[in-house]
Parts: structure tokens; sequence; C-alpha cells
């Protein structure tokens, strides 16, 4: 196991993760025709994350967890409170073995697994068809292959679609607050993740002269083969579900999960996050705000970026002192409404 740690944590890129051992027997994956990887440059989404990744050293405890879902092909579900930082971690382990664009699905109490996987618009379809129909009705009726290329532009791969698409490289996909969806969603996650795979119905139906067809996939502008409507991983994609521990998950969801609980950065990390967003001389003048902030800290439920933003008004020269210091009370009011 020389190749451990595949992630440091110190978010210098580099390829180790082509260093991976090959999987476990139960967690090998054989989609292809083996795609590109996108490309491992940092998109917009992951540069407005970098700032919090590069001020925060990861723990021992994330680092290990981490590597272990790498080495396993095995989903990561990180738990802890707000503003621990849980989804900067799929960014962190994305820009650090550039692994690209991070495919993020966040979810809400009506999300659903098709809408993880994709979206086919038949209205769309039946449009377009009806208007070919009248431009064609005194030419040559159209081909199967362009039956296969008409419905490939009303269909979209979504985040969970796409990160199963055969790429040589693991994709990194963000499940961001598993606990808010409804209570089917988990159970419903579980052959796709112990599968690797999923069937576009749509696809799958389609004359058997369509072998394959291009549809658009969650990368913007990006497109991909489907080979008879059957979508299976070559590299199993990194994936973090994150959760507030605001339920109880079932059993069998749990077994095919690895778990990490993310706790509060500590008085260190706090002045380490300080200084690299504002440097050094103001995380000093702002000790006696930070030892406020862990004091309320201990008795109610406050985040870092919260105090983030405390110390930007109280340094950005803007208003009155005394206004400014009403608003940063404000700023400062705890999350579960638990007074100073």
């Amino acid at each position: 196991m020389s190749a451990w740690p595949v992630y440091t944590g110190e978010g210098v890129p580099h390829d180790r993760v082509d260093a991976l051992p090959d999987p476990p027997g139960w967690r090998t994956f054989t989609g292809g025709p083996a795609l590109a990887h996108p490309s491992g440059d940092v998109d917009a989404s992951t540069a407005r994350r970098l700032g919090s990744i590069r001020s925060r050293e990861a723990a021992a405890e994330e680092i290990q967890m981490i590597n272990a879902a790498l080495y396993l092909r095995r989903p990561l579900l990180v738990t802890g409170k707000p503003g621990t930082g849980k989804s900067t971690l799929a960014y962190a382990v994305a820009n650090e073995l550039k692994l690209g664009p991070v495919l993020r699905w966040p979810i809400t109490s009506r999300s659903t697994l098709g809408d993880g996987l994709y979206r086919y618009d038949p209205i769309g379809r039946l449009r377009e068809e009806n208007l070919r129909q009248l431009r064609e009705r005194d030419t040559e009726p159209a081909s199967d292959g362009s039956l296969g290329e008409d419905i490939g532009r009303h269909l979209r791969l979504g985040p969970l679609g796409t990160a199963l698409l055969p790429y040589d490289r693991p994709r990194v996909l963000l499940i961001d607050e598993i606990d808010k969806s409804d209570i089917d969603l988990p159970n419903d996650l579980l052959n796709v993740f112990e599968d690797g795979e999923y069937e576009i119905d749509e696809l799958s139906r389609l004359p058997l002269a369509i072998q394959e067809v291009d549809v658009m996939t969650a990368d913007r502008g990006m497109r991909a083969p489907v080979s008879r409507g059957v979508v299976q991983c070559r590299a199993f994609p990194f994936v973090v579900l994150t959760s507030n521990g605001e339920r109880d998950f079932p059993p069998a969801f749990l077994r095919r999960c690895l778990r990490l609980d993310m706790k509060a950065p500590t008085p260190e990390q706090i002045r380490s996050i300080l200084g690299a967003h504002f440097g050094p001389e103001v995380a000093s003048a702002a000790e006696e705000r930070i030892r406020d902030f862990l004091a309320l800290r201990d008795r109610a439920e406050v985040t870092t970026d919260q105090l983030l933003n405390a110390i930007y008004l109280a340094t950005s020269g803007s208003g009155h002192h005394h206004s400014v210091e009403d608003v940063i009370d404000a700023v400062l009011r705890p999350l579960n409404g638990t007074g100073p």
C-alpha cells in the first residue's frame, strides 16, 4: 500500500490518483468504452471554494477516511453541524487529485433518484418532431440515426448520472444535505451505489439499429455516448454525502457508506482560517472577538463563516462604529435561536 495516502490534504495538485491500486473484486466495474476525464483545471465553482479549502488544515481522521473511500470505492457520508466544512471536502479532493469539476446535487424534500440520474423532455421532443414532419412532408423520411440524434437533444444526465459515466478517472460527486431528502431516497440509492450502473428507459426502447446515442451531461456544453441505454461506471466516483445529523438513515444504506463525523474547528484552526483570509495582523487584532465567539459557541450554535462575516464587517471600514457593532451582533446570532 505504498500509494497511501493518495489524498494528503495539503492542497497541492498532483497525479497520485493514478497510483490507486485495483479495487477489491466486489467493487470492480467494467463500463466502457473509457471516456477522457474532464480537464483538471479549476472551474468557477471550485475557485469560490478554494479560499476555504486552503485556509483550513485537514484533520488526520478526514485524510484517513477520504483515502479509505478512494481505495474501497465507497461513498463517504459526512455528518456535522452547519459550517464545519463538510461540502468543502469534495472540492478539496477534486482540486488536489485533479479530478475536474465537482458534480453537485443539492437535495430537497422533493428530490428523487430520477432527478439525480437524468431528465427527459418528451414535450420538447414532440414539438420538434411535429415541426420536422411538417418540413419533411415532401422529402425522404428520417433515418434511425436521426431518431437517436433527436432524442439525445432532449435528454440530459443529472449529477449522479454523469458521475457514473465510464471515465478513466473517478469523478467527484457532492450529494449535499441528504438528510433533507424524502424518506425513500437513501434506499433508492442503494442499488445504484452497489451496481455502479443504471438504465435509461427512453434509450433502451429505441430500435436495435440505434446502438449509441449522444446525450447531454451535467457538465455544461458536454455530451457523452450511451450504448443501448445502459450507463456503467469504469472508475467508481468519489461520492460525498453531507448530513447535518437531523435524521437517522437505514442500516442497509449506512452499510454501503464510510462515515466521517466533522468536528467544529479548534481555536488554532479558526486563527489559521482568519489569517489565511485576512492576514496575520487582522487575525491577531481579532483575538478578543475570537474568544467571544468561542465562548458563544460553547452555549449556542454559531458557525465559523458567521465569525468571518463579522470580522469582515469590523475591518472593512463601513459605517459608523456603533451601527457596525449592532450589525455584527446580528450576524453572530445563534442558528438555534438561543440568545447570547
